[in-house]
């Protein structure tokens, strides 16, 4: 087994590493790392600050990217794809939704590996409901468990073929929060028996994939204890839904999560978490995190390097196809 990853995922202030950040990523060490729009310009920019960053940590070491579509998506026109919001593609697909999602993420997957970006944090299996609150409703895939699981299993394979991996998300399952985690803590009365028969089961249906990232939000029938910092909902998540790959945190300094970034750093990897995700914060907080967050254990180290043996080679496509297929299917000629 190789050499431990520091515990955490980080991200940078701007279009290139600092100095200081170059020497900081050297000494923690991340296990990986994510970019923002203030990380995006062109191409190029972009392949060069992912090349830096691999430099600084002297490893392929994975970078994810939120590219859902819709409100969700940091690579924009004109020089990048523009995207529907998920349940609006999917309504529009209609029948073809599977097909659809399937081509649009293998499209998505292309425009990243050609940056350098290796990871998506895609799908979002999360289910929807009439009072799921807006921040993720239109980001979802349906309305119920078996439709988000099996159109949630063509975007994984659509990321996957494309040789991005693909993040779950949000695990155990948001969708019946009421309020926006960015802003304030959910609390969800469901019992323990209604979020297993809904919530839980399409990531139940896809807990082979590689990996995955937290639900900041409580199951009070269940525990008091958001979801990230809970050890009894991180023991469901690995035996209940069997989701054996690396689970990394939602980011952290979400108004959802009270007390400080270390505290709740420490908190995450105490509750089972594998490695800590911390955006848009100062070098100072960044390297405090890392510092609590320490190395991968021994069992994260295993999951850390499953995933990344995951990545596999692009299958060669014709996108140009691709797009012209989609087009059709979101168009009504599917069946043409």
């Amino acid at each position: 087994m190789s050499t431990p990853f520091g515990a955490c995922i980080l991200d940078a202030e701007g279009l290139r590493l600092t100095a200081e950040e170059k020497r900081f990523f050297a000494d923690a060490d991340p296990f990986g790392f994510i970019l923002f729009a203030r990380n995006i310009d062109t191409p190029d920019q972009v392949r060069a600050l992912c090349a830096e960053m691999r430099d600084a940590v002297g490893r392929d070491a994975p970078i994810t990217i939120d590219q859902e579509g819709g409100r969700v998506q940091r690579l924009r026109s004109p020089i990048w794809r523009d995207w529907l919001p998920p349940l609006e593609h999917v309504a529009v697909a209609g029948p073809h939704a599977e097909e659809a999602l399937y081509l649009r993420y293998r499209i998505i997957a292309s425009e990243l590996r050609d940056l350098g970006i290796d990871s998506n944090c895609a799908p979002l299996v999360d289910v929807a409901g009439p009072e799921t609150h807006d921040f993720l409703k239109n980001r979802c895939y349906g309305f119920d468990p078996g439709t988000v699981a099996r159109l949630g299993r063509a975007v994984a394979d659509g990321l996957m073929d494309g040789g991005v991996l693909p993040v779950l998300k949000h695990i155990p399952g948001h969708g019946r929060a009421v309020v926006d985690s960015h802003l304030d803590l959910p609390v969800v009365g469901a019992a323990h028996r209604d979020l297993s028969e809904v919530d839980f089961l399409p990531f139940k249906s896809l807990n082979d994939l590689p990996m995955g990232m937290t639900a900041h939000l409580v199951y009070s029938a269940i525990d008091d204890r958001p979801a990230t910092t809970s050890p009894v909902m991180m023991r469901i998540i690995r035996d209940e839904i069997g989701f054996n790959g690396l689970v990394m945190t939602d980011d952290i300094s979400m108004k959802a999560l009270k007390g400080s970034l270390t505290d709740i750093a420490r908190a995450s990897l105490n509750a089972g978490c594998d490695v800590v995700l911390l955006c848009n914060a100062t070098l100072e907080e960044r390297r405090a995190v890392a510092d609590v967050s320490g190395w991968l254990s021994p069992a994260g180290l295993a999951r850390a390097e499953r995933a990344m043996e995951a990545r596999r080679i692009p299958d060669e496509v014709d996108i140009r196809a691709l797009e012209a297929k989609l087009d059709q299917l979101i168009n009504g000629r599917g069946d043409g």
